[in-house]
């Protein structure tokens, strides 16, 4: 979608430089990205406990509960 920006050009080089953005598209796509991704994560995190499991966590983790680790030995 093609839309006009009025952004501060030292913002905006800054950006661009932190982020490693070739084309000023590219850095407000990524920062874009990067907004969405910061929410999704913080959404996730909100839900921390309050989510009921019912899930016997040493009968997922299998042998590493005994404290033997598998062999790397093939």
């Amino acid at each position: 979608m093609r839309t006009t920006l009025d952004l501060p050009d030292g913002l905006l080089a800054k950006a661009q430089r932190a982020c490693g953005a070739t084309t000023k598209t590219m850095t407000v796509v990524m920062a874009l990205q990067e907004l969405v991704n910061a929410r999704k994560i913080e959404q996730l995190r909100a839900l921390r406990g309050k989510v009921p499991l019912d899930v016997d966590l040493k009968a997922l983790r299998g042998e590493r509960v005994s404290g033997s680790w598998p062999s790397r030995h093939r």
